[in-house]
Order: C-alpha cells, then sequence, then structure tokens
C-alpha cells in the first residue's frame, strides 16, 4: 500500500499540513495525473480520506484517515533514520518538539514491555500463526527513486523514501534482518525477478545499506550483510510490520513474532521521547520547520 514512492511523498506532504491537492502537487512536484492517481489509491486502501473544503464543497482537503494517522511511528522512524544518514541536502529541517515535557525530542525505539531501546541485535523473528495465510501482491511499477532527490522543494524524507519507496530494496532488508544472506536465498524469499535483484543489490551496495563479501576462495559466490546504515532502517520496518499486524492480519493471527532478546517477551514496538520516555503520538508532538542554513 505504501511501498511506493509516489505515495510515501504525498503522504509526507499532508503529515506537513499541505491539505489542497494543488498545494500537495506543488509540494511534491509530481504529474497531477500521478498524484490523482495516488490519492486516490490512498482512498482505495482507507489510508487517506477527502472532506469538502468550507465553504465551497466542490474542493476537498485530503486528511488521513485513523489507519493514515496510526502511521505516525513508522514517521517517526523515518524521520530518525533521515536525520543520522541522509546524504541528500534539505531545503529545510525539521525537529520535534514533546509538548508533554516540553522538550526536544529524538524519536526512540523502545519495547512497550520492559521500556529498553531496541536496535537490531536485539530482536529474533519467530513463524506466527498467520504465516502463509495472506499472499503478498507486488504491482510492478516502473523505478521512481530520482523523484524524492529530484524536486527543488528538497523534501523533508528523501534517503529514507528511497528505501521505504522502492519495495524491491525493502523486501531485500528485510531478508538481510531475518538472516537470509546468499543471492539464491535472497531470491526465494523475496520472489523478486532475477534482474530486478541483481539491480537492486547493486545500488542497496552503492547506497551503503549493504555490502558484498565473497565466500571462500570462489569470488563469483557473495554473501551480504547490512551495514550500520542499512542496519539502522530496522525499527522502520519493524514499526511498518506492527502498523500492519494491526491492521491487515490474518483472523488465525500474525505471520511473523518479533521476540525481545532483553526481557524475552513479544516485542511491544513503541516510539517514545528521548528526553523523559513517555510514547509519542500526534497529539502531543509539534514539529517545528526551519529554513536550511544552506542548499
Amino acid at each position: 500500500m505504501i511501498g511506493d514512492l509516489p505515495s510515501l511523498l504525498i503522504l509526507e506532504s499532508i503529515w506537513l499540513q499541505t491539505h489542497r491537492f494543488s498545494q500537495i502537487q506543488q509540494r511534491t512536484s509530481l504529474p497531477k495525473a500521478m498524484v490523482s492517481n495516488r490519492l486516490q489509491k490512498l482512498q482505495e486502501a482507507q489510508i487517506v480520506r477527502k472532506r469538502p473544503c468550507r465553504g465551497d464543497s466542490s474542493r476537498f482537503d485530503y486528511l488521513l484517515s485513523d489507519i493514515g494517522l496510526d502511521l505516525y511511528w513508522v514517521t517517526l522512524m523515518l524521520h530518525r533514520w533521515e536525520q543520522r544518514w541522509a546524504r541528500t541536502p534539505k531545503a529545510f529541517r525539521v525537529s520535534l518538539i514533546h509538548t508533554g515535557c516540553g522538550h526536544t525530542t529524538i524519536p526512540t525505539p523502545i519495547c512497550g514491555h520492559c521500556h529498553e531501546e531496541f536496535d537490531v541485535n536485539d530482536v529474533i523473528w519467530e513463524p506466527g500463526p498467520g504465516l502463509g495465510l495472506m499472499q503478498p501482491n507486488y504491482m510492478r511499477r516502473r523505478l521512481r527513486r530520482a523523484l524524492a532527490t529530484s524536486t527543488e522543494n528538497a523534501l523533508l524524507f528523501t534517503d529514507s523514501a528511497e528505501l521505504l519507496g522502492d519495495r524491491w530494496c525493502a523486501l531485500v532488508i528485510r531478508s538481510l534482518l531475518m538472516g537470509v544472506d546468499r543471492y539464491d536465498q535472497i531470491l526465494e524469499d523475496t520472489a523478486i525477478a532475477t534482474n530486478i535483484l541483481s539491480e537492486r543489490l547493486k545500488w542497496l551496495v552503492e547506497f551503503e545499506a549493504i555490502e558484498a563479501i565473497p565466500v571462500g576462495d570462489n569470488y563469483g559466490r557473495k554473501r551480504y550483510q547490512l551495514t550500520d546504515k542499512g542496519s539502522d532502517f530496522a525499527p522502520v520496518l519493524i514499526m511498518l510490520q506492527a502498523w500492519g499486524d494491526r491492521h491487515f492480519a490474518a483472523p488465525e493471527g500474525v505471520p511473523i513474532v518479533v521476540r525481545h532478546k532483553r526481557c524475552g517477551a513479544v516485542l511491544q514496538p513503541t516510539v517514545a521521547c528521548s528526553h523523559c520516555g513517555e510514547p509519542m503520538s500526534p497529539g502531543d508532538t509539534r514539529p517545528q520547520i526551519a529554513e536550511a542554513v544552506a542548499r
């Protein structure tokens, strides 16, 4: 539903309080037809809703639905990763104020059971009761990677949107997080076409999210592993998985269970304020936008 770069850019625009069609199109610099198409798909997925403008019922505001608002922790993890790793220059910068404590905050992924911060080394994946009951439906779309960095507006999520907005890259990272690290294993795990997988692996190496390591004396064989930059994307995917589990899991249960090694409990991924440790929500978090010193 959101593994598509234009859709992510539109959701980012709405999150930054841009609600009119013309404003969304201007902020994202996407073609009007593409904005119209993606807004329609986001409405069909019940992530975005539209509301007639006050005083002019022929025009509409596009707002996040409850399901769309529930992507907030995914958004915060994208922001966290972007602040740490993005290479693309920004036209503006965003800091977050947690109104609960009044301090500038860095969104922090924690286990909701023990309240300890977690990273990729602190979790393990286990088969869940819904494993194999939901078949993925990957629509083929042209690669639009340059969209995140080609606009004059220099959007908030550029590098992170390239990863999450390219479903194939996200699937490769997911496989590596779960210990699948050989080309043929990744191919089987993701069901990506061979030419697409080869291209994505090459790009992820250039992007410095993964590295290729020769296996034994046969330099034609390689295994792939995440760099620190790639590993730090794990909280984004874990929050996204939790969002999917809340809204789209099979009646039998979730397909994959994430367990927190430190406390042994099933991970309850939560985003907390780095200052006071309390969970963050849209109602108590205020983005502060400022022009960057240099573009």
